[in-house]
């Protein structure tokens, strides 16, 4: 018998592999860069243009090639694409505190 877990509602598989947080963080940026683009339908020209950078720039980064690209960028391409970028600093609490993103899709 195959054994599995569950990723549980409101995570992502990217939450259950061990990265480094700073990179969970990137891609789940990059990832809703891509899925805006989509729902945009822009093409990488276009959407690159929108975002401030290249289009090689966009290539790699549909691609998961994040080296290039700084978080704070990636915040940046989100707001030139429609979106807000809002960090939130939780309550101090004994311990190493985390890095996480959380998406609310819901228009306000």
């Amino acid at each position: 018998m195959i054994e599995h877990e569950e990723t549980p509602a409101g995570t992502s598989v990217l939450d259950d592999l061990n990265l480094d947080p700073g990179f969970v963080i990137k891609a789940k940026l990059a990832i809703r860069i891509q899925l805006t683009v989509k729902e945009l339908e822009l093409n990488q020209r276009d959407a690159a243009r929108k975002m401030g950078i290249s289009q090689p720039k966009l290539s790699a980064l549909t691609r998961g090639k994040l080296d290039g690209l700084s978080q704070a960028k990636l915040e940046e391409c989100l707001v030139a694409l429609g979106h807000d970028v809002i960090i939130h600093i939780g309550p101090r609490h004994e311990g190493v505190g985390a890095k996480r993103v959380e998406e609310v899709l819901e228009a306000a």
